[in-house]
């Protein structure tokens, strides 16, 4: 299974500035996997070691001489760590904080070394005191599979090429073809097991069974990892997302969970489920200008979870209506086409935002900043695009050119470009 963040790591590791390397991610979006990988074809050996497996780590990490950590790491793997040759990872990292100290010390004293750690839930420990050596390490995220890791794991290098090369009039005369792998992935998601299940010739009801595994893994989570006073706000959260999407306005409303309830209230359950990678929070701009981090309003925001065919599984949404139904590019309220197109954009680590005027007469349901322009985008789940946000917003500022996804194929009508929602990532590989 192709992953392409694996050139990341290439880049990581030919650089003349290597520094120890934190991967972060979700919980099952295959960090370990990947790091695995990545060792056994470009290194000479492998020296793995599970911090919330592993016994003695207390006596390994007692002090930080760099060369007996070496030792020890190298009699508790079984491999001798070799400048160079050997990758060093060091798996759940968050379980043992003194290890994460470490790498300041591999960065200063021991650069030689090639050292990989990787966290599922590294955020929750930073947030709950841990030290982390800043500027002492390189940073990298994994997120679910996108579209287009999904073609390239489905063996369908040539249509993964297509959409990079935004070869529009080929893209029109293949647009059944994409529809339909656009559909599957709706339905299967990113997450790496429900993929090669799928792939493996599993069928919609084996896809959903993982789907719910990995929900149900989620949900234990909350109860193992978070302050036991926050379990049930998180989950309220959680459970909420689903049904807030699928309105029209997809504004969360603390209210929708309980009436009078407040933001407040909410606010550490909230940041647990971002510091565990499972939710996007994408807040409301005022004004649609670069910087638009300057434009934020932070207290009103839309929430995503981190999978499309999770959000699915969530909404116990039947394979029927998914794969072979009509009308699942428009029910929903195109839930799951805002979510699609929002999981493409954070996993290309775009910055991401909304706009509404406090009417909700505009509203765009994303703005996303490149390195040199400002874009608005509308997000319309079928061919019906009939829509007066966006027209009415570019006629009010005229020096912007929106965009719009939709099942409709390429068009520039200079105001506005139209782009096929299975082209996300094309469209945005060189913005």
């Amino acid at each position: 299974m192709e992953r392409l963040l694996y050139r990341d790591l290439l880049v990581w590791k030919a650089s003349k500035h290597r520094k120890p390397l934190i991967l972060n991610g979700a919980r099952q979006v295959g960090k370990t996997w990947l790091l695995k990988e990545f060792g056994q074809r470009e290194y000479e050996s492998v020296a793995y070691i599970n911090c919330e497996k592993a016994v003695n780590l207390d006596d390994v990490f007692e002090n930080f001489d760099t060369h007996r950590l070496v030792r020890s790491l190298s009699a508790l793997s079984g491999v001798d760590i070799l400048p160079g040759k050997t990758l060093l990872i060091l798996d759940e990292i968050q379980e043992f904080p003194r290890a994460l100290t470490s790498l300041k010390y591999f960065c200063e004293d021991a650069p030689e070394y090639h050292v990989v750690v990787a966290g599922s839930l590294l955020g929750i420990a930073l947030h709950a005191g841990v030290s982390f050596p800043v500027g002492k390490v390189d940073f990298l995220r994994l997120y679910p599979l996108t579209f287009e890791e999904f073609l390239l794991a489905s063996k369908k290098d040539l249509a993964a090429e297509v959409l990079n090369k935004k070869d529009w009039e080929t893209l029109k005369s293949l647009s059944t073809m994409f529809v339909e792998l656009l559909r599957q992935y709706y339905y299967v998601g990113g997450m790496p097991a429900v993929v090669s299940a799928f792939l493996e010739g599993g069928g919609p009801a084996e896809v959903r069974k993982i789907q719910k595994q990995i929900l149900a893994d989620y949900e234990n989570d909350f109860s193992k990892h978070a302050p036991p006073h926050e379990h049930a706000r998180i989950k309220m959260i959680w459970d909420s997302i689903p049904r807030q999407l699928s309105k029209e306005n997809k504004k969360f409303l603390y209210s929708a969970l309980k009436k009078g309830e407040r933001a407040s209230k909410y606010e550490l359950a909230l940041q647990w489920l971002l510091d565990a990678g499972l939710v996007y929070k994408i807040p409301r701009i005022n004004k649609v200008q670069m910087p638009i981090r300057f434009y934020e309003e932070p207290s009103v925001y839309k929430l995503f979870v981190l999978d499309v065919g999770l959000l699915g599984a969530q909404m116990d949404v039947s394979a029927e209506k998914v794969l072979i139904g009509e009308k699942i590019f428009s029910e929903y309220s195109g839930a799951f086409a805002e979510e699609y197109v929002l999981t493409q954009l954070m996993a290309m680590e775009k910055l991401v935002r909304y706009y509404s005027t406090n009417d909700s007469q505009v509203e765009l349901d994303f703005v996303v900043q490149t390195n040199d322009r400002v874009i608005p985008v509308e997000v319309k789940a079928e061919e019906n695009v009939h829509s007066k946000s966006l027209r009415t917003f570019i006629e009010r500022n005229s020096d912007l050119v929106g965009l719009r996804f939709s099942m409709k194929p390429y068009i520039n009508q200079q105001w506005m470009e139209n782009v096929p929602l299975f082209a996300v990532q094309g469209y945005f590989k060189d913005n």
